[in-house]
């Protein structure tokens, strides 16, 4: 909480304190409208405030007569804007895609508000989802540990809201890093399920299969909790883990990418907080075969040719329109390849048997956060460099379907913050919670760029 407000708190300790009576949801929405109102302007994470209507479903929160079945009760979110909610448009990164209001919620946003969660708003995105930073035409979202820093994408602006204390947790999806990543720019944890584990499909597609929902969040109670209300499971119980065997890897993915050195001691200084905690650590650096480059680049830019279908392409972005006449190409070349991803999948799932380990380690980010501006009007290439070359370590295991999570293990030399990822097998959503859990009770963070 800050200065009296509920700004600040936990998911967890907001729906703790409106099922006990000690706060209405109302209240509690007030008080972040009210931030919201005050800190958006300068880093432009929304692109619709539901400010009225919010606090309507905050009353009816309030009016329920029993609480004690809503694990999110009076929690405000925020969703990503590519992801149904009822009565507003999917604007999925521009008014050139914005598709009409919709009239349903998206299953994951149903389930939100099923929890007792209030939806305030709906968070910024590049263009379809493509970019590792969000902006567009008119504005750029910006980090709120340093406005002239991105806070990455696609799910930029549902970063950028968390890191600020505008809502404790946020919805977003990945299909190529697009929850890690940002969680790693703006200090967050930031959870990818595996595949078929929350409803995946969005306002335009899933990126073949690759994108999944996800939260935003800056604990991992919080996250855990986030997570359990999209998989429509029982609240999630973290355990202390048993001694583990994990895997440490710092080979980036794409040939040519350095890795800085701030990121590297990131991955030494996670390695050693994993031995204070019982594990053992091993080198186990993942086979990434030149296929897995090519078809990966391929299936990005396909997902941007199909999604596009019915978009009036003159409106789009010049980097956004070249992705899809690549994308086209892809589609026709033949380069898009379900057995290929399929294979990729084995090839991971087995790794972690043939070396005998639980759990893999790697950097989350190979630089720091890009600047915020000057890329919704730059080149095709000028985008892919700058996104492929400072997040390649997420998009690897979109391919194979794994749960992933970004932790923040500090900050670097400029003070942004600092994280690494850990990726598991199938099903391992709650073994990963459950280590980095153990990371954030012993190299506790700040969970908030405001202190």
């Amino acid at each position: 909480m800050t200065d009296g407000t509920w700004v600040g708190a936990t998911a967890k300790q907001i729906a703790r304190a409106v099922r006990r009576g000690d706060v209405t949801a109302t209240q509690v929405v007030a008080d972040h409208l009210e931030q919201i109102a005050v800190t958006d302007p300068s880093l432009d994470a929304f692109r619709v405030v539901r400010g009225g209507e919010a606090i309507t479903e905050a009353e009816k929160v309030d009016d329920q007569e029993d609480l004690s079945n809503l694990p999110l009760a009076g929690v405000p979110v925020a969703v990503k804007e590519n992801t149904a909610v009822a009565g507003l448009p999917v604007w999925s990164g521009s008014a050139a895609v914005r598709s009409a209001v919709a009239e349903e919620d998206h299953e994951v946003v149903r389930r939100l508000r099923g929890a007792g969660a209030v939806v305030v708003g709906v968070t910024r995105m590049p263009e379809m989802g493509l970019w590792a930073v969000t902006d567009d035409d008119e504005v750029a979202t910006r980090n709120p540990w340093d406005l002239d820093r991105t806070p990455g994408g696609s799910s930029g602006g549902s970063a950028a809201a968390v890191a600020a204390g505008l809502v404790p947790i946020a919805q977003g999806n990945d299909g190529l890093g697009s929850i890690r990543i940002p969680a790693a720019c703006c200090g967050l944890v930031g959870l990818k399920p595996g595949r078929g584990v929350v409803p995946a499909e969005l306002g335009v597609g899933s990126w073949f299969g690759l994108a999944e929902n996800g939260v935003l969040t800056t604990t991992v109670s919080d996250a855990a909790l986030g997570f359990s209300v999209l998989a429509g499971r029982d609240p999630v119980k973290l355990v202390e883990p048993s001694r583990l065997r994990i895997g440490v890897s710092t080979r980036p993915p794409i040939v040519g990418v350095r890795l800085d050195e701030p990121n590297a001691e990131a991955v030494a200084a996670a390695s050693k907080l994993l031995v204070r905690a019982g594990h053992d650590t091993i080198t186990a650096d993942p086979r990434y075969p030149q296929s897995l480059g090519v078809g990966t680049l391929a299936t990005w830019f396909a997902a941007a040719y199909v999604e596009s279908a019915d978009f009036d392409l003159a409106r789009l972005q010049p980097r956004t329109r070249q992705h899809i006449r690549l994308g086209k190409w892809a589609m026709r070349a033949g380069l898009v390849r379900r057995k290929q991803r399929d294979a990729f999948r084995e090839r991971s799932i087995g790794f972690f048997a043939d070396r005998s380990i639980d759990l893999l380690l790697t950097p989350a980010l190979a630089t720091a956060p890009p600047l915020a501006d000057g890329h919704a009007g730059g080149t095709w290439r000028a985008n892919m460099s700058v996104s492929m070359r400072y997040a390649p370590y997420a998009a690897p295991w979109n391919v194979a379907g794994l749960p992933a999570i970004v932790v923040p293990v500090g900050v670097r030399p400029d003070g942004l913050p600092l994280a690494v990822q850990l990726v598991g097998p199938p099903d391992s959503e709650t073994l990963l919670l459950a280590v980095a859990g153990q990371f954030e009770v012993m190299n506790p963070w700040r969970r908030h760029a405001f202190g």
